[in-house]
């Protein structure tokens, strides 16, 4: 080892103690000791040695007791221990081995025996050391690596997002809330932190589609003629297509939320007439935050909404928007998030 051994030595008789430190003192090692099992512990949380000569029969806490504990705690459980005893019965071995020891030594301690385990142990415990520092720096550059293509997942979807600002000027802030609407909702219902990390990256491409609506359509003023709202609807499959082959699980549940993000729990929505549960539970939480978005905010067909009335409209309808429409578990979230949407669209507003 590239400097001097810890080791830790156990046992109730001082007079075994000086003779097993010399020797070991002999051999280069650095020695701590203790007089008691209880004695031990409380020195191991302050440092912690690379091996432990343990006496088996002591008053109090014995060396079984020790051992068991010493192995039942996480920072001390790869610390090798040897058990140092008189007693040579086989069911004390045992109960030694059971409780985490991985040597013995039998009193009166031989010097060369003494020698060649401690050697022994140490190496094991230095492999050990090896191991988990190589297990450490491999867990480091897969998060690195992870974290570095999640940086690039979501440098795409802000370049795909931008460019479809560029069609609608309406886009930017727009897709900003949307993300804060949908991460609040499902923490709301209690999904886990992964699930609302995607959501959140995901949901801002649900409109991507609309790149590939004529201009002379998606920037019309006022209604549409049913040609043109059948191709404003088209946006919902364009923008499904052009996420379907991208391989980061941001686009997969991008795609996923622009193909039904339209789609009603009553089965009245777009493309495809989806109902229900048949509607991915993404765009489910999508839909909501859409319809509440865009009623609190001014389109060339309609005046920005107050909160309370885009509140009302969801929660008890206006005869376009209905809450047969949503989800009723969705929709009963809603009620809870409500107040902090407010917040949401007021901290982002256009």
């Amino acid at each position: 080892m590239g400097k001097p051994a810890l080791i830790q030595i156990v046992d109730d008789d001082l007079r075994n103690i000086r003779l097993l430190e010399a020797q070991l003192k002999a051999e280069g090692h650095e020695i701590m000791t203790a007089l008691s099992g209880n004695a031990c512990l409380a020195q191991l949380k302050d440092r912690l040695p690379d091996l432990i000569l343990l006496d088996i029969m002591m008053p109090g806490m014995d060396g079984f007791e020790v051992a068991g504990r010493l192995k039942q705690d996480a920072r001390t459980k790869a610390i090798p221990v040897i058990m140092v005893t008189a007693l040579e019965d086989r069911d004390s071995r045992l109960r030694a081995l059971h409780m985490g020891a991985e040597e013995f030594l039998n009193k009166p301690v031989d010097r060369a025996e003494l020698w060649i385990r401690v050697r022994n142990m140490l190496r094991l415990k230095e492999y050990q050391n090896f191991l988990a520092e190589h297990n450490r720096i491999l867990e480091e550059q897969v998060a690195e690596r992870t974290q570095a293509l999640r940086d690039a997942y979501k440098d795409t979807i802000f370049t795909m997002v931008r460019a479809a600002e560029f069609k609608d000027e309406e886009t930017g802030a727009h897709v900003q809330r949307i993300s804060f609407y949908c991460r609040d909702m499902a923490e709301e219902l209690g999904m886990d932190a992964h699930f609302c990390d995607e959501l959140f990256h995901a949901s801002p491409m649900h409109d991507i589609g609309k790149i590939a609506i004529p201009d002379a359509v998606l920037l019309k003023p006022g209604g549409f003629s049913p040609e043109e709202w059948a191709i404003m609807k088209g946006h919902a499959a364009f923008g499904a297509k052009i996420l379907e082959r991208g391989g980061s699980p941001y686009t997969k549940m991008g795609a996923e939320i622009a193909l039904n993000h339209h789609e009603r729990w009553d089965g009245t929505g777009y493309p495809n007439g989806s109902r229900g549960e048949a509607i991915p539970f993404p765009a489910r939480l999508m839909n909501i935050a859409d319809v509440y978005d865009a009623l609190r905010s001014k389109r060339p067909y309609k005046p920005a909404f107050t909160h309370e009335r885009a509140v009302e409209i969801i929660t008890v309808g206006d005869g376009r928007t209905q809450p047969g429409h949503f989800d009723p578990q969705v929709l009963d979230a809603f009620g809870r998030c409500a107040e902090r949407w407010r917040e949401i669209y007021e901290t982002n507003a256009d």
